[in-house]
């Protein structure tokens, strides 16, 4: 599990074919995060929980699936891209952005930014499949980043939105801050939206009355 909170950048240093298939190993040079991350520990990098599988100092090896390279940004990455970078977080760490998976629901896209004095607005395209857990004042994970929805898209409206304010801190130390409009984006929404949709699903089943005289077993 991660914050959503970025703790240093990282950059792409090789990618390379793995096998027959249509994986690759990535290799992200990871100042500050490499140490004591151990064979088989997480980074995520922009936002999608990724496994190292092989470490040289600074150096973190990745093997990144086709599925993650199809439906992420991550198939998308150059070497010499910067990328943000985010251990998971600790037994009794502290939860300083919300909980955030690693697990990319989605891309969307930067839209618009405006420069409003020392922050600025930005605005990101979303999939209208994932509109529907984006709620204003709500969170969600841009790139690893938690960020809080300004505003948002009326359901009614035929391209779906969202925006958020980044303060000189996120513009700074995150990928985020050097964004162009138009440039994709890693996008997971709050994972507790999720779940209540997936629990309000069954909701009609599991409150159906009860025939009369039929036993009921419990759970």
């Amino acid at each position: 599990m991660f914050t959503g909170i970025i703790t240093g950048f990282g950059r792409v240093e090789a990618i390379r074919p793995a096998g027959d298939g249509d994986a690759v190993v990535l290799s992200v040079s990871a100042p500050g995060h490499a140490a004591d991350l151990g064979l088989g520990g997480s980074l995520a990098v922009n936002g999608v929980c990724l496994t190292a599988t092989a470490i040289a100092g600074d150096r973190v090896d990745i093997d990144v699936m086709g599925e993650t390279l199809r439906h992420t940004t991550t198939g998308a990455l150059r070497v010499g891209d910067r990328v943000n970078l985010e251990r998971c977080v600790p037994a009794g760490g502290r939860l300083d952005g919300h909980v955030v998976q690693g697990h990319v629901d989605g891309v969307g896209a930067l839209t618009e930014r405006e420069p409003r004095g020392n922050w600025e607005r930005l605005r990101f395209s979303v999939p209208r499949a994932l509109s529907r857990y984006v709620a204003r004042k709500g969170s969600i994970a841009v790139d690893g980043v938690s960020l809080t929805v300004a505003d948002v898209a009326d359901a009614t409206e035929a391209e779906q939105w969202f925006e958020v304010g980044l303060i000189p801190t996120t513009l700074r130390d995150t990928v985020l801050g050097a964004r162009a409009v138009g440039d994709p984006v890693n996008l997971e929404v709050d994972v507790m939206a999720k779940y209540a949709e997936r629990l309000a699903a069954f909701a009609p089943a599991s409150a159906a009355p009860t025939a009369p005289g039929a036993e009921v077993v419990a759970p």
